[in-house]
């Protein structure tokens, strides 16, 4: 069975950015550094990494190419709690924009939503569906309490 794994090219700072996924994620890791040379100084360049049980490589490559939001990581989160944990923590440094979509501080797109948002959205009730998704554009951060307003919401 093949495996995909995110190849996330930065300029100069990978180590850094790789150190702060690790410290964001609770259940992530680093596999391993390959550096330019003996010793800790020695400049990484590339890295295998896991967050969430997702292996991602990553490399300093140069300014040649730079993250678009045309690509981005949906972090799925149960809780209120971890949104905002999320949230707080990848945009600090970074850019905010609506409806969960946030560029971190090193250009990295992300989507922070909540595990109830796909049930919210496909269900059979169109209308249900819709006022979830306009509550949702209104939001900058995910805010559980609000969707599930709109979704209940009775007919009107």
């Amino acid at each position: 069975m093949p495996t995909i794994t995110p190849h996330l090219q930065f300029n100069g700072n990978a180590e850094e950015a790789m150190r702060f996924y690790v410290s964001v994620f609770k259940n992530s890791e680093i596999e391993n550094i390959n550096r330019d040379g003996p010793g800790p100084r020695a400049r990484m360049n590339g890295a295998t990494f896991r967050l969430e049980g997702q292996t991602f490589f990553i490399f300093n490559g140069g300014r040649r190419y730079v993250f678009t939001p045309a690509i981005s990581f949906f972090v799925y989160c149960k809780t209120q709690k971890e949104i905002d944990r999320l949230w707080d923590a990848l945009s600090e440094g970074g850019k905010k924009g609506k409806a969960g979509w946030l560029k971190d501080r090193y250009g990295v797109s992300w989507q922070i939503v909540p595990t109830a948002l796909d049930r919210m959205l496909t269900g059979s009730d169109i209308k249900r569906s819709k006022r979830v998704w306009n509550a949702m554009l209104k939001m900058s951060k995910i805010e559980i309490t609000a969707l599930r307003a709109a979704y209940a919401q009775k007919r009107g």
